[in-house]
């Protein structure tokens, strides 16, 4: 309970702070705007075209660019904002900051993955659920029960991957404060607006298994279209509890080798 009324209070200043920009809210829902027709319309010109395209077709190609939407609307609503405050450019270790941090009763992982919310990418939300409204409207004639679970499932381990990946990379920090490394992360993040299937085996390789954005997408897109395996559905499960495992790992390790701005 401690930890949902600190998500609130953190919730509640970043909005004041973020609508006192009245800018700021014309700006994000243009964005939006723009991101969404621009996907929906690729996919559109393309799918008039051909059928398929590596046994993916409209709906179920609509359903991954809602799944992308979506976690980057979540990653630009709490997850991205969080993690770049004390890792990105001008970020607290850089700045040398990060000891304010450490001093709050808090626990530290929880406090740098909470604190700061952009919440007008609540727009980009709204339209990211709306792509996938539409994707699983067309495909209603196949879709059954077992497929919507299994996509529910997967969509939780993708945002969890995702967490897991920007914790990690987040972490590197710690050893080399003047990389950042969470731009590795973001540029890689645009590929998993495609199906990982179209993407030579090497990449494809490192885009599930090394720095997996193409995990994140395709693996609850293919689950709604009922094309998951029960086995890749484990495998996927296995693989985000070892991600989050290992990327809270890291975090700890980096806090030991921190050196306070102070020392």
């Amino acid at each position: 309970m401690q930890g949902l009324r600190l998500i609130f209070e953190f919730f509640k200043v970043s909005t004041q702070a973020e609508l006192a920009y009245r800018a700021n809210f014309f700006i994000r829902f243009l964005n939006a705007i723009l991101n969404l027709v621009t996907g929906v319309l690729s996919l559109t010109v393309i799918f008039n075209q051909v059928d398929s395209i590596k046994g993916w077709d409209l709906p179920s190609a609509m359903a991954l660019l809602g799944v992308y939407l979506l976690l980057a609307a979540l990653r630009g609503l709490f997850i991205g904002p969080s993690l770049e405050s004390v890792a990105g450019m001008d970020g607290e270790i850089w700045q040398g900051t990060f000891d304010f941090t450490l001093l709050r009763p808090v626990d530290k992982q929880f406090l740098i993955s909470f604190r700061h919310w952009r919440v007008l990418m609540l727009f980009d939300l709204c339209l990211a659920l709306g792509v996938l409204g539409y994707a699983i409207h067309l495909m209603q004639a196949e879709l059954t029960l077992l497929a919507v679970l299994g996509f529910i499932i997967t969509l939780i381990a993708g945002v969890a991957l995702l967490y897991a990946a920007l914790l990690a990379f987040s972490a590197l920090v710690f050893w080399n404060s003047g990389f950042l490394f969470t731009w590795i992360i973001n540029d890689l993040f645009q590929l998993a607006r495609y199906p990982v299937e179209l993407y030579p085996v090497w990449l494809r390789l490192v885009l599930t298994w090394i720095i997996p954005v193409g995990l994140m997408t395709t693996i609850p897109a293919q689950a709604l279209s009922g094309r998951l395996s029960w086995q890749w559905l484990i495998l996927t499960l296995l693989f985000t509890i070892g991600a989050l495992i290992g990327a809270s790992w890291l975090f700890r390790q980096g806090l030991k080798k921190y050196t306070s701005a102070s020392s």
